[in-house]
């Protein structure tokens, strides 16, 4: 997997501590690198990071990657061969009560660790995650590409669109003129899997009120959403990272998102996944309410084309997939039935499998 590029290397995870950051920790962990990670808290009550034990298994660092002095010493002292620059502040709903931090976070924080590159001398590769909601979103259904128009209507979505011009400003102005430098730019978005917490995420709401018996509130059920699991992008992840650091790719940026049959509503989500919550009745899972505090799009999807091609990368689970692999997580965390560290190993086993099953290049 990935040719063992990953195996005793040094690769530093900004946002260790979040959802994808623990997924990442762990598969990481399984491929043979020694992490270090950097962020500035524990984001969730509970928590993927802390229910793993994962500060245990890895170079474990408090710091806000908005402060560039601290950072900055932290990867210098480490000298770690590839970051995966994950830190945000990923949350759509927090962006309208707290825009400051939302924009300093999210485009400060990757002009940091840009500025750290910029004066970097020895060889380093650098993977920076934004979002799908970077471009520009007016709802085309045959879905964006890496080279259409970057923006947003709003907080979130202008912040993700900023970082990527601060990334392509900098490696126009700086980092393509160093040889020792590699970056490269993923894209994703709705995201689902295990180990979530995070606020006004419909699955976590789900799985939240579902353990206490309750029926879960939502909000535009009739929106469409290219639901994926967390391992997806993540695999594509990987993937750039591989490449960047073999030398075959710079300053590109790819998407990463699920096949095109993937798509389905918030109210088909829910009732998908309420089939293994035992409702005689999947429609006695959910209520649905008004709420108009803040807008999103319906529609929003990627093109993964330029990913096929240069990285040979493709979604690997069905969307029955994605939902047992969601569900059967937190029924394990929620029941206690076996230690979660262990059985986050085999979700990520299984998947790998099924990867060389379906004969996945990127998976060989």
């Amino acid at each position: 997997m990935y040719k063992n590029c990953f195996a005793n290397k040094k690769i530093l995870i900004t946002g260790h501590t979040g959802f994808k950051g623990s997924w990442l920790s762990v598969w990481l962990l399984k491929l043979g690198a020694d992490i270090i990670g950097i962020s500035k808290d524990i984001p969730t009550n509970p928590s993927m990071f802390e229910v793993l034990n994962l500060e245990r298994e890895i170079n474990h660092n408090i710091c806000d990657i908005t402060n560039l002095k601290s950072t900055k010493n932290i990867i210098e002292k480490e000298n770690p061969d590839l970051i995966i620059h994950l830190a945000a502040q990923p949350i759509v709903s927090t962006s309208f009560k707290d825009p400051i931090n939302t924009i300093t976070t999210n485009v400060i924080g990757t002009a940091n660790i840009l500025e750290i590159l910029r004066e970097y001398p020895k060889k380093i590769g650098c993977v920076f995650i934004t979002s799908d909601k970077a471009y520009d979103n007016i709802e085309q259904v045959w879905g964006y590409k890496e080279n259409d128009k970057m923006g947003g209507k709003d907080i979130y979505s202008g912040s993700k669109g900023s970082a990527e011009l601060i990334i392509k400003s900098y490696q126009s102005s700086f980092l393509m003129k160093k040889d020792n430098i590699k970056i490269g730019i993923g894209r994703a978005g709705n995201v689902i899997g295990g180990g979530d917490w995070a606020q006004d995420r419909i699955v976590v709401d789900c799985m939240k009120a579902w353990s206490m018996g309750n029926r879960v509130e939502i909000r535009s059920p009739n929106a469409t959403r290219p639901w994926q699991h967390v391992l997806e992008p993540l695999s594509g992840y990987l993937s750039l990272a591989e490449n960047i650091c073999n030398d075959r790719l710079d300053g590109e940026g790819f998407n990463f998102g699920p096949n095109a049959d993937q798509n389905a509503s918030v109210k088909k989500l829910i009732k998908d996944l309420s089939q293994y919550w035992n409702f005689k009745h999947t429609e006695d899972s959910y209520d649905v309410i008004s709420d108009d505090k803040f807008n999103e799009c319906s529609l929003l999807k990627l093109n993964c084309d330029k990913a096929l091609y240069y990285l040979k990368w493709s979604a690997t689970l069905k969307y029955d997939e994605t939902i047992k692999f969601t569900s059967q997580w937190y029924y394990e965390y929620f029941n206690k039935i076996n230690n979660l560290y262990s059985f986050t190993i085999n979700q990520i086993n299984e998947y790998e499998k099924l990867a060389k099953e379906r004969k996945l290049q990127w998976s060989e």
